[in-house]
């Protein structure tokens, strides 16, 4: 069995962590150039809302755009009547434009 890298350790520390509370969670994607966002629903294994960077054809200051993805996605999750979520950061440290995403749900409605 292969050793697990340092990266996927705490990816699956806090997805474990996060999927015990029973709330649909706010995952986070961040490449390069783009930042994903989606909130998925861990019982049914569903997607229930997703925003990016690449769908809004945003560009510019990548803090910026993360926090209007964030904006987005809160907007996206409070038409399906979602307003609870965990805040699923994944392997990222909470840090930078993973900060902002998060900062830019709360401004929307969202609450972690």
């Amino acid at each position: 069995m292969a050793r697990l890298s340092t990266e996927e350790r705490r990816r699956f520390r806090v997805r474990n962590a996060v999927k015990a509370s029973g709330r649909p969670r706010l995952s986070v994607y961040r490449s390069l150039q783009h930042i994903y966002a989606q909130i998925i629903d861990d019982s049914q294994g569903r997607t229930l809302a997703a925003a990016s960077s690449l769908s809004l054809k945003l560009s510019g200051n990548k803090t910026e755009v993360a926090k209007k993805v964030g904006l987005a996605i809160a907007e996206a999750a409070k038409a399906k009547g979602i307003t609870k979520v965990v805040f699923d950061r994944g392997a990222y440290k909470y840090h930078g434009r993973v900060k902002a995403l998060a900062e830019g749900a709360r401004e929307g409605g969202l609450e972690f």
